[in-house]
């Protein structure tokens, strides 16, 4: 999310304050440690202002804009298969909820599967 969120606002910057109102949800923590990993890979650029306090502002390297259509492929495929995804959750809390059973459960579709 803060990676789609700069990639938005490309070529610009935008200030910690900014991405934190962005973000929904994220605590100062998180978005402090996802910027620090994503800046010493190299994804994104910071730049602080010599101001009191200093104003730190962060922007996508031409490393991070390539991820721009990976990460827009990988939202399109989640989109397509959300619905199977929250079904195979909803069984997954009935198996957990439900008395303890040996037998996994098994996609009958999936490649190597033996019918019984």
């Amino acid at each position: 999310m803060v990676v789609k969120m700069l990639a938005e606002h490309a070529p610009g910057e935008l200030r910690f304050a900014e991405l934190r109102r962005l973000v929904p949800g994220i605590s100062q923590k998180m978005l402090s440690v996802t910027l620090r990993s994503l800046v010493r890979d190299g994804l994104v650029a910071r730049r602080v202002e010599p101001t009191v306090p200093p104003a730190v502002h962060y922007r996508l390297t031409e490393l991070g804009l390539s991820l721009e259509e990976p990460l827009a492929a990988l939202r399109v495929w989640a989109e397509t298969h959300m619905p199977e995804i929250d079904r195979n959750n909803r069984l997954a809390l009935a198996d957990e909820s439900s008395p303890s059973q040996d037998v996994a459960r098994e996609d009958p579709g999936a490649p190597g599967t033996a019918a019984r």
